[in-house]
């Protein structure tokens, strides 16, 4: 393998021809990512203190004799910077053609030297070929052609896109541009390099220019050519490596994403906000320091997320979590991950705590808690733990959390799992294979088998199991089909089908010889009814107590870690001279039950200037007046969505209450809307903010 920092121009010219082996997707830049190409390319040709802009990796290997006249090379990574750049150039020729201008470059040259091998044949006459239906669309436009059926439509449009914009360019600059874009060239050998095994373990992207490209660039951009390279081979490669070329394409945007929540505490960044929050971040750091940070999270996000971890200890637990889908608790655990490779966390601590953090997202979606706090618990968890004893002090940090952000205890998830329609639950395999694998160390593929209805789903249940269940069979089944106790593994279910439990039983292969864990007792039950899903229910949600086990302190322990409590509030509604009668206590009583009605965790503190109400923290302050109502609402001013521009901006002046947003609530007819302005401020506090987008 020989790798060298190159001028991207360079690679093209020669008697050569890349070609884009089948195995390779299809050409994917969209617009956006040409509109950036292009922006750059007028930024650094414009701009004579810039002598290049990094745009990623060209990685090659010869098919043939790279000594023949033209020499043909299978393109591993980097098919879509080198065919863009091919339609900027194509673009560029013709706009050289059409108004006859040789100055700097003819168009003669830009053919001869980036586009076409003058002396050969056919085929062998292109520098790039791509593959189906991308290839007769790139051919047909380089010889002048109208692209046949079916079309590239991203070719063509994207280079509809160059030509365009070509049409009112400086060629100078544009020229200047394309000769300052710079690459890592990596030039495999025939018989000693794994083409396939580096194309698997390396960024083979289908789209450029992801956060992640942004972030490559803007890192890499302006640095000299030996010290990119060195930076690109020792840090960004190794992640590229680690992450695998799928894995880095889908995932890598969002591991950059939890790498800022941890490190800058933002819970709220979105997707498409990861560049922009990552160069504020990055001014703290070398450049260095920098990427040797990223490598070292990447690793932890791949064992946690990706399935990448090598310890045999570690790698069920993150195993449960991603069945989970607790993909919310990545920031918690790479936190944990680096504290546990800095020796401040024993691996049974980390496990522990893993296991405690995979319970605490569990039992919540039993119990029916709405998510929306998840993102802020996980984000700024560890503020509340003390490294120095780490296990205790993360287990009380579970315990203290407030109602609405709870850790469920024994008796409330006991209730829920017994209760609850674990069927058409979406995670229904994941809590069936736990059940069935916990404790073993042989563990069963809980996909080879189907989900069992002990009592038959059919609403036309036969007389022997109307008869079993009793004169109320209807109810009883209504009620407990799809729950616990009438829910099992079976590799038998269309055997079974709505046989009479006896059968099902004890038939070849019925519950009395399965090997199944969760078929345990059904072997000896004479009669199914309503008693017997009852006591499976209760034994099944005892088991789960132990599974999904809650964190347990002493009181006393407990007790040393809660809060300096502050002496409650003295004042009354009574003490508010306003409140005592009239419209604004009538517009004060209906504001209050729609505030306090918003989320459970809503409480109210009557204070002698004004009524707090809050989750976390205030969220709305109401300072009561003659008439009317102040509302301080707890936002900030330009993240309130106010259509009909009732609040104003209060940020920086002296006010009763908490929030840099005003509003005045003076008739009743506005309560709907100012309920829509009242509840953006909750949400914010309790994080159900999209950050998805």
């Amino acid at each position: 393998m020989k790798a060298q920092d190159l001028q991207f121009t360079q690679l093209l010219e020669g008697s050569k021809q890349f070609i884009i082996p089948i195995f390779q997707r299809t050409y994917s830049w969209e617009r956006s990512h040409c509109e950036q190409l292009w922006n750059d390319i007028l930024r650094v040709g414009g701009d004579p203190n810039l002598n290049s802009h990094f745009i990623g990796s060209a990685v090659y290997i010869p098919e043939q004799d790279t000594s023949a006249a033209i020499s043909r090379w299978l393109v591993i990574d980097g098919q879509q910077r080198i065919t863009t750049v091919t339609l900027a150039l194509l673009s560029l020729m013709q706009r050289l053609k059409a108004d006859k201008i040789d100055d700097p470059v003819s168009a003669e040259q830009i053919e001869d030297s980036y586009l076409r091998n003058r002396y050969g044949k056919g085929d062998l006459s292109f520098k790039m070929l791509l593959t189906k239906t991308d290839k007769e669309t790139l051919m047909a436009l380089l010889e002048g052609k109208t692209p046949p059926d079916p079309v590239s439509s991203r070719i063509r449009d994207n280079y509809a896109y160059f030509t365009e914009q070509m049409a009112t360019a400086n060629v100078k600059t544009v020229y200047q541009g394309i000769q300052k874009l710079m690459i890592v060239d990596v030039r495999l050998q025939q018989g000693i390099d794994n083409p396939q095994m580096i194309f698997e373990s390396m960024n083979s992207t289908g789209k450029a220019l992801t956060q992640a490209d942004l972030i490559r660039n803007f890192v890499l951009m302006g640095l000299p050519h030996d010290l990119q390279t060195r930076l690109y081979n020792d840090y960004w490669r190794p992640m590229e490596i680690v992450f695998g070329a799928e894995s880095y394409n889908a995932e890598f945007d969002e591991f950059m994403r939890y790498f800022l929540v941890i490190h800058t505490g933002n819970y709220r960044i979105r997707r498409g906000d990861v560049y922009s929050e990552f160069k504020s971040f990055s001014r703290k750091y070398a450049v260095e320091e920098l990427l040797a940070l990223l490598k070292e999270y990447a690793v932890y996000f791949c064992a946690i997320a990706l399935g990448k971890e090598k310890d045999a200890e570690l790698t069920p637990a993150f195993h449960d979590i991603r069945e989970l889908r607790a993909d919310v608790c990545y920031p918690l655990l790479m936190e944990l991950y680096a504290d546990y490779s800095g020796q401040r966390l024993t691996k049974e601590e980390f496990i522990e705590i893993a296991l405690l953090t995979e319970s605490y997202v569990f039992r919540r979606a039993v119990c029916d808690i709405p998510t929306h706090s998840l993102r802020q618990t996980f984000a700024t968890f560890t503020k509340s733990v003390k490294k120095g004893r780490y296990l205790e002090s993360v287990k009380a940090a579970f315990l203290l959390l407030p109602s609405y952000r709870r850790f469920p205890d024994d008796e409330e998830f006991k209730r829920r799992m017994k209760t609850k329609n674990l069927y058409s639950f979406n995670r229904r395999s994941y809590w069936l294979r736990r059940f069935e694998n916990h404790g073993r160390k042989e563990r069963v593929l809980v996909q080879d088998y189907t989900i069992e209805h002990i009592m038959p789903q059919n609403d036309k249940l036969s007389a022997e199991w109307q008869a079993d269940l009793g004169a109320e069979w209807k109810t009883i089944q209504a009620q407990y089909l799809h729950t616990l106790g009438n829910l099992t593994l079976t590799g038998y279910n269309s055997e079974y089908s709505d046989r009479p439990f006896h059968e099902k039983r004890d038939m070849d292969g019925g519950f009395k010889h399965s090997p199944l864990r969760l078929n345990e007792g059904m072997g000896s039950c004479q009669t199914w009814n309503e008693s017997a899903i009852k006591d499976r229910a209760t034994r099944l949600s005892d088991k789960a107590t132990t599974i999904w086990s809650a964190p347990k302190l002493s009181p006393e322990l407990l007790d040393s870690y809660k809060p300096a409590g502050k002496e409650p509030s003295q004042y009354t509604l009574s003490d508010h001279t306003y409140l005592k009668g009239g419209i604004t206590r009538e517009l004060f009583d209906a504001l209050r039950a729609e505030v306090l009605a918003l989320d459970e965790c809503v409480r109210e503190e009557i204070l002698k200037l004004y009524i707090a109400f809050k989750a976390e923290t205030n969220f709305l302050d109401v300072v009561p007046q003659a008439k009317r109502l102040i509302l301080s609402i707890n936002v900030d001013f330009p993240k309130i969505e106010d259509p009909r521009k009732l609040c104003r901006d209060v940020t920086g002046l002296g006010r009763w209450g908490n929030g840099n947003v005003e509003a005045l609530f003076e008739k009743l007819d506005d309560l709907p809307y100012i309920m829509g302005i009242v509840s953006q401020a909750l949400e914010r506090q309790l994080g159900d903010e999209e950050t998805e987008s």
